[in-house]
């Protein structure tokens, strides 16, 4: 391509610059040559574009299926068996259905994400023009996934569309490969669901870069405010108006608009799932600024209906449930929607006045509204609210039931079991029942954490029994008490933060990165997220936390009452805990990983997936724990990590993905890397084992997240480190030696320092070492690639300086 300089130039000079209408196509491209940044081999790769990358790990990490039943129903051939080797009647085997299955999970997810982002960056620029900057605080890597795969390095809102498009593109291609009659191949799935995956975080950092530069979020801020959290921090003698979604884009309009009116005092502003999240991160560059106070994740939703608290309900977009509407109709709660994607059937009021659509559903002419119009809704949620609340309270609204009907209804319970069966978690409700029909309603107390509020107990009652309702009921003291504080979600990790850790997370001494994400179907309630988070700290790991996992965090004290966001600082640096903020913010977790790579390391990310992937798999010791998974989304964001070598550990109800990548530790073939400075293969153990399981309980989990940040570039130091907390917590937590914590030793001292001379003992006795346990070279720079001298330049000059 010719460069065009500021001088005289001839047409000849033009013969390779296509240009069209609002685009220049290899504007991109000049931007990088003049920034001096090359560009990699796979810049916007297609479906096969990652395909070797993708076969490497599936070699090692051999996917595991599960399913529910051994049957397809795709198209009109079936249904068809595919158990006992069969296959369908278009030729596919359970294998391949299988994993068809999982892309499709994972492509949903990053749709949802992705379209949050289409829709977020077109409202933007709408406000602001394309040319506004991209603004994401103290870095000069903006948007570190997508400058990965796609080679675009954006600067402002419009560079962003061209890489929505690209994941637009990417994900029509992958859906297509779903329908019958296209793909055969269990393995070639599996790479289009890592593909996916991959889409997915890019999607997301569109999606959370775009409101961070626009909509005055956090910016890399490790003193971003606190926020209240809990049911029970609701005021429920103001007017309650309550917002449930994702996308916060339609919110801040009420925000706005409640501030200007002077309503802050007046009306009780809440929120749940992550638009709550986003809530409190808006505008927090004013500081004078009222928090938005946050309930917490899905799990809550029909806890907080049913409580007839709010007055009115705003929805968006992304787990809200389908029920909303038929619930708050049976409470007179007027819903308005305000995103395409969940309508409910409602008339659209967008272009009606204000007054109009306040009478029709104070009046209850309509149950609600569809309004798209965000100034009109800015004004309609918070008015409405205002006029609710008194004919509410006139109408003496109530959902549960009162002291004497809670009796009554605990006394009608014939311990069937019918709910205990249907429950996820197998809840001993009717132990509760017979307790509190007794006077005693401890254990219903108990049960409100537990409970994930599917509501799946209430219709399988034969006495009818709204049992969610009565657990709420009993556990009405408990939730009064229901407070805590979440730090605001702060955005990416800034670049000298990145170059102040960097070499520690490589050389391991800072024992590792544990992600706690996802959703909040746990299987123990919500206290064994503080439990790991509290112990990682105490261990000196950088916990970072997003989303449902983000919230719930913030509901539990220690004795001295501070939440774990007040007692532990939120900078990116060993024994910090940092919440990054919403769903969509999980792509800063993969872009510190990638930041790592390209400012530690010096690697060139532009275009150039599978070097850093290969870079992060061997060096950086992260770990994913989806320990409440439940979603499509909570599928791709995994999925994502995985394919940049990251292993992420789902809790019990993960296991219904039905689908695994596990490695197999006692094959040592699997678990070879070559040496960048020679490139002489040599034999590592098998860490991370996994790239996704399921972990059954808290106990098998912890010393499981320790094990699995062990990698083969840690220094002596970081690998005594490391294997110290792998032993100490395997002892702790299972109360034994793990079995295999010989395999990672490679001389004397990559011990732990307290039980150096007890476990050369064992390792004299048991495991050969004067014999043929032979110390292992420490492999400074660690690579899945055999071709090292196909590495670029500066690669190269630093393996040799030994910081490759």
């Amino acid at each position: 391509m010719t460069k065009i300089s500021t001088g005289k130039f001839s047409l000849e000079d033009l013969e390779n610059v296509q240009i069209t209408i609002n685009n220049i196509v290899g504007a991109i491209e000049i931007k990088a040559e003049e920034e001096g940044i090359e560009t990699g081999p796979t810049p916007k790769p297609g479906v096969s574009g990652l395909r070797d990358w993708d076969y490497k790990l599936l070699s090692r990490y051999q996917p595991i299926y599960t399913p529910v039943c051994d049957q397809c129903c795709y198209c009109t051939y079936g249904k068809c068996d595919l158990g006992g080797n069969k296959e369908g009647a278009c030729g596919i085997d359970l294998a391949a259905q299988q994993s068809r299955e999982f892309l499709l999970r994972v492509i949903t997810g990053a749709a949802a994400h992705s379209a949050h982002g289409r829709h977020l960056l077109h409202h933007l620029i709408g406000l602001h023009g394309r040319d506004h900057p991209i603004d994401v605080g103290p870095s000069n890597l903006f948007a570190p996934n997508t400058q990965l795969v796609t080679g675009i390095v954006p600067r402002t809102l419009g560079d962003l569309e061209e890489v929505v498009a690209y994941v637009e593109e990417q994900l029509m291609q992958l859906l297509s490969t779903i329908h019958a009659g296209q793909e055969g191949s269990a393995l070639d799935f599996e790479s289009k669901a890592l593909h996916g995956g991959m889409l997915d975080h890019v999607g997301m950092e569109v999606s959370d870069i775009a409101q961070i530069s626009c909509l005055g979020m956090p910016k890399s801020d490790p003193e971003a405010p606190l926020a209240e959290i809990g049911m029970g921090c609701i005021d429920s003698t103001k007017p309650v108006l309550l917002v449930i979604g994702h996308n916060v884009a339609g919110v801040t309009y009420i925000m706005d608009y409640m501030e200007e009116q002077g309503l802050n005092d007046k009306i009780e502003f809440a929120g749940l799932c992550c638009t709550a999240i986003d809530m409190t991160r808006y505008k927090t560059d004013d500081r004078s600024l009222p928090r938005a106070k946050v309930i917490g994740s899905m799990a809550k939703e029909l806890k907080m209906i049913r409580s007839a608290a709010p007055d009115v309900i705003v929805v968006d977009e992304q787990c809200v449930r389908p029920d909303v509407l038929d619930e708050a109709k049976k409470l007179f709660i007027p819903v308005i929607t305000t995103n395409e994607k969940i309508m409910y059937g409602l008339p659209n009021r967008s272009n009606d006045s204000a007054d109009q659509i306040i009478d029709d559903l104070s009046s209850g002419k309509e149950p609600g509204a569809l309004i798209l119009d965000f100034d009109l809704l800015g004004e309609v949620a918070p008015r409405l609210a205002m006029k609710m609340a008194p004919i509410r309270d006139a109408k003496g609204i109530k959902s549960l039931p009162s002291d004497e009907e809670l009796k009554k209804l605990t006394s009608a319970c014939v311990q069937c079991g019918a709910c205990e069966l249907v429950c996820p978690n197998n809840l001993p409700i009717m132990n509760a029942m017979v307790a509190a029909a007794e006077g005693d309603i401890t254990l219903f107390e108990h049960l409100h954490d537990h409970c994930i509020a599917c509501g799946r107990c209430d219709p399988v009652c034969p006495k009818d029994i709204p049992i969610l309702n009565v657990i709420e009921k009993a556990a009405q003291k408990v939730i009064r008490e229901e407070k805590g504080k979440i730090r605001a979600g702060r955005g990416q990790i800034s670049d000298p933060e990145i170059r102040e850790e960097g070499v520690n997370l490589v050389m391991g001494t800072t024992p590792g990165i544990v992600a706690m994400v996802g959703c909040s179907n746990y299987p123990e309630g919500t206290k064994d997220l503080y439990t790991v988070a509290n112990e990682m700290l105490q261990r000196n790991y950088i916990v970072v936390m997003s989303g449902c996992s983000a919230m719930d965090l913030g509901m539990y004290k220690d004795e001295e009452g501070q939440t774990l966001y007040e007692k532990y600082p939120a900078k990116f640096l060993a024994g910090n805990l940092i919440n990054v903020g919403s769903c969509v913010s999980n792509s800063h977790i993969t872009g510190t990983a990638i930041k790592v790579a390209a400012i530690f390391a010096q690697r060139n990310i532009t275009g150039n997936f599978e070097e850093i992937a290969d870079y992060i798999m061997n060096r950086i010791g992260a770990v994913g724990v989806a320990w409440g998974a439940y979603s499509q989304k909570a599928a791709a964001i995994g999925t994502g990590c995985n394919r940049l070598g990251i292993p992420v550990i789902v809790g019990p109800h993960g296991s219904k993905y039905r689908r695994a990548l596990i490695g197999k530790p006692y094959n040592e073939e699997d678990w070879k890397v070559y040496d960048a400075r020679n490139g002489e293969e040599m034999p590592i153990p098998a860490s991370p084992e996994f790239l996704l399981t399921t972990a059954e309980t808290m106990e098998e989990l912890m010393p499981m997240i320790a094990k699995n940040c062990i990698r083969p570039s840690d220094n002596n130091m970081g690998r005594m480190i490391k294997l110290t907390h792998y032993i100490e917590l395997s002892q702790k937590y299972l109360g034994h030696l793990p079995e295999d914590w010989y395999k990672f030793v490679r001389t004397e001292t990559d011990l732990p320092l307290a039980k150096r001379e007890e476990l050369l003992k064992i390792l004299e006795q048991e495991h050969g070492w004067q014999i043929d346990w032979k110390k292992k070279k420490i492999i400074s720079g660690p690579t899945m690639k055999l071709d090292v001298s196909a590495q670029p330049t500066n690669v190269k000059r630093l393996c040799k300086e030994g910081v490759c």
